[in-house]
């Protein structure tokens, strides 16, 4: 059986990749990107023969006209190449894909899958800096995090449970890592799709609806739009989810509502539904379930890039837990 050996959280913003002389004096930006360096190393120290890279959708490979909750890459995948992250074909292990697929179909799960499939920074900005050859073959699940209605924070857990099982029972032998992307506590000048009242609100509205063929076109007033708005930063909610992780028991999180997620830790706050992933999967890959313990690597509020930037590394014990 194949094992998931390790998992990284790690928050994203393109802003870093652009508008770095912004921060240079910032240290929490510096101890965000010396976060992901370390994370970089232990994952390679593990050798991974593939990743599975769990995260969002910022409607440039996914719109409005059809909005899966889970999608999987299981053949051809290309990064959208947006704010010099990784843009074109990526490498893709499509025989671990296919299993995830037939894993979560078979736990009862429907699951979308494409053999044609465009990943944003929600999935690329990870692997540029946490596997920047780009050279260990992925598999790309993407999460609906942004076009409500939003599949649950518990529906969530349980597909990441699906995940460890499916690698567990794959028949093979390969060590896996999970990479979780996105979060920590943000908000986005994003409005709801069926609530858009502003004319940016409308602009947005419309370039997610129609924007499968021609996003970039779209790019430099989302830009504006999103460089415009103020931090909406909770630190004390961050630092709080992080303790989580690290004691390895999300319960706490995953009994929160949709609303009250949003009203401490913003919109973006949503992308957590990738970590809470990524833990169940870590605990569900072998014979019995596991527990997972977190150390958290970095982690900063950094209001240039709108968002708490945190990187926590997420290991499986021996001990199991009796189900």
């Amino acid at each position: 059986m194949s094992e998931l050996v390790m998992g990284v959280g790690a928050s994203h913003s393109t802003l870093m990749n652009t508008h770095w002389a912004e921060v240079d004096d910032l240290d929490a930006a510096h101890r965000f990107r010396n976060g992901l360096g370390a994370a970089r190393a232990a994952l390679a120290e593990q050798r991974p023969d593939a990743l599975i890279v769990i995260g969002s959708n910022h409607f440039r490979g996914m719109f409005l006209d059809l909005m899966p909750a889970f999608t999987i890459g299981v053949g051809e995948v290309n990064g959208a190449g947006e704010a010099q992250t990784p843009g074109g074909p990526l490498p893709v292990d499509t025989a671990l894909a296919r299993t995830l697929v037939d894993g979560l179909v078979g736990d009862g799960f429907d699951p979308a899958f494409s053999l044609r499939m465009t990943v944003d920074h929600g999935i690329t900005h990870s692997l540029q800096h946490l596997v920047p050859a780009l050279d260990i073959p992925i598999v790309p699940v993407v999460i609906n995090m942004f076009a409500p209605p939003l599949p649950s924070l518990q529906r969530c857990r349980d597909v990441g449970t699906a995940i460890g099982a499916a690698v567990a029972g794959d028949g093979e032998d390969k060590r896996v890592a999970v990479i979780a992307s996105g979060g920590l506590s943000h908000r986005l000048p994003w409005p709801k799709w069926f609530d858009a009242l502003s004319e940016d609100d409308q602009f947005l509205v419309q370039a997610w609806l129609n924007g499968r063929t021609s996003w970039s076109e779209y790019e430099v007033r989302r830009r504006q739009i999103i460089r415009a708005a103020e931090p909406d930063i909770n630190s004390e909610f961050d630092e709080w989810f992080l303790g989580l992780l690290e004691t390895g028991d999300l319960g706490p999180l995953l009994a929160m509502t949709d609303e009250q997620l949003e009203k401490e830790a913003g919109n973006g706050a949503a992308e957590l539904r990738a970590w809470i992933a990524m833990s169940a999967a870590l605990a569900a890959t072998g014979p019995a379930p596991r527990g997972v313990t977190g150390r958290t690597l970095a982690y900063g509020a950094v209001p240039h890039w709108l968002t708490g930037m945190g990187v926590s590394l997420l290991t499986p014990t021996d001990e199991e837990i009796s189900a």
